[in-house]
């Protein structure tokens, strides 16, 4: 599960039916994340607020996909626990829940830890996100140990500079950004290249001690 590998198509039984990969994900970007267990504290506040937030998501032309390695009735089942602890989630849980018993999803998509991958008994999927686009190509990924619940917000700001990226090639998002902030412009980028896309009055370039011009900022775009 490298960057940029493709994503291997599969099937797998969730909580909204069967799916095939590539059928559910069309022409959408997909966020699949693992989770450790089901009826457990982390992980309900986690599908939670993902479902709670599920609208944000889809505005940006996201799907959402969990998975781990619970049985499928155990899913449903926890569901209706997460509904009741947050009641702004839709009456319809609004992503699938994958039910991967044989733990073989979640050893081919690397979803695992080291120490357990290998053992049935003992093996849970750790908190694993890919956020994958609609080439189903993998973008980026963020690998939690499963006593670290993670933040919805850095995953909705990291698909918008994704997107970004993809309009407009040219840039890269600096650290802490967030959307309508400054972006940076990339230093093989060519007059002629940012011109097409920024007003000049927006470029400004930063003067450095070495000489070299490669810190250039656009604040419209």
């Amino acid at each position: 599960m490298r960057l940029e590998a493709i994503v291997p198509d599969f099937s797998a039984n969730t909580t909204h039916g069967p799916i095939e990969f590539y059928d559910y994900a069309g022409d959408s970007w997909v966020v699949l994340f693992s989770h450790p267990a089901d009826f457990t504290p982390v992980c309900t506040t986690e599908l939670g607020r993902m479902a709670a937030r599920y609208s944000e998501f889809k505005r940006q032309n996201v799907k959402l996909l969990a998975l781990s390695c619970d049985p499928l009735q155990t899913h449903a089942d926890w569901v209706n626990d997460i509904k009741s602890y947050y009641t702004d989630i839709p009456a319809d849980f609004p992503y699938p829940i994958i039910c991967d018993e044989s733990r073989e999803l979640a050893v081919r998509l690397d979803m695992l830890n080291e120490t357990d991958r290998q053992d049935p008994e003992t093996a849970v999927t750790v908190r694993a996100l890919y956020i994958i686009d609609p080439n189903k190509k993998l973008r980026l990924s963020m690998l939690y140990p499963t006593t670290i619940g993670r933040n919805i917000d850095e995953i909705l700001r990291v698909i918008t500079a994704l997107q970004l990226h993809d309009r407009l090639k040219v840039i890269a998002t600096p650290v802490d950004w967030t959307p309508g902030e400054k972006i940076m412009i990339l230093p093989e980028a060519t007059n002629e290249e940012i011109g097409e896309i920024f007003p000049s009055s927006s470029i400004h370039s930063v003067s450095m001690p070495s000489g070299k011009d490669y810190l250039r900022t656009a604040t419209k775009y």
